[in-house]
């Protein structure tokens, strides 16, 4: 009797043994790690002031081909309206916004989630191809003959016009008009109805042949802000907060700086 309850013994212990094997191995997929691919998937509403066009579209790109499973959708506009758009309650999951103020407006609001810093941009006066009016610097776009154009002040770019003026010691510009974004901003330079305009360097970049760039010093220039961060009321948090990192620490990097836009510190 006790060699066949030790023998019985045994092959309960083996029993067990295989059990708690099978479990270990059955358990450990499903507590790795979700690929990006997972995470980045089904519908997404990406707020973005219209600096980011360039670099953001090509970031979709990247995406399209990496993570097939996502439908990605862009509302570009300056920083102020989208902020504007997002308290009336539009169908955002993610904003990316020119400028901490505007931001703030929404953290203050608590519609967002903590921003990160994503990409910094700094401020360039833009001129037609070969320099017709010869402005040198910003005093020159106070002179008589030149019309001037800059972004309102409530847009990041207009703000940041506005200090770089003040920074040089001039008084504050009298633009002919002022727009709502960089890009109708620039679009004013290259329809003729503008002998200048001040936007970013990323915008003087992307517009290529069809504009010349005139620096600003470093004493005068201002350096933008960029924060991103997920809205609360996301439909698809997952995804929202996948994006967000792939702009602040993944291959969107890569294409915010090939497009000029300086690394977030």
């Amino acid at each position: 009797m006790k060699r066949v309850s030790r023998h019985h013994a045994a092959s309960v212990l083996v029993s067990l043994a295989l059990v708690v094997a099978a479990c270990g191995s059955s358990s450990k997929p499903s507590g790795s790690t979700p690929s990006s691919t997972a995470k980045l998937s089904g519908s997404l509403n990406v707020f973005a002031a219209a600096s980011l066009t360039e670099a953001f579209n090509d970031e979709k790109t990247v995406l399209g081909a990496s993570d097939p499973g996502l439908s990605l959708t862009y509302n570009f506009a300056g920083s102020q309206a989208l902020v504007t758009q997002i308290k009336s309650g539009a169908p955002a999951d993610v904003f990316a916004s020119a400028d901490q103020r505007n931001m703030q407006k929404l953290v203050d609001a608590g519609l967002v989630e903590t921003p990160k810093t994503f990409a910094r941009n700094t401020l360039e006066i833009t001129v037609a191809p070969g320099n017709p009016k010869h402005i040198t610097g910003l005093a020159d776009l106070e002179k008589s003959g030149v019309t001037l154009v800059l972004e309102d002040a409530s847009v990041p770019a207009g703000n940041y016009a506005r200090q770089a003026f003040a920074k040089a010691g001039l008084p504050a510009p009298a633009p002919a008009s002022n727009e709502l974004d960089v890009k109708s901003t620039l679009a004013k330079l290259t329809s003729g109805d503008a002998d200048a305009v001040v936007v970013y360097v990323t915008d003087v970049k992307s517009a290529g042949s069809k504009v010349e760039g005139v620096e600003i010093p470093a004493g005068q220039n201002v350096v933008a802000t960029y924060p991103i961060a997920v809205i609360k009321a996301s439909k698809n948090l997952t995804a929202a907060e996948a994006f967000v990192d792939e702009i602040v620490t993944g291959r969107g990097q890569e294409a915010l700086q090939a497009r000029g836009f300086l690394a977030p510190s």
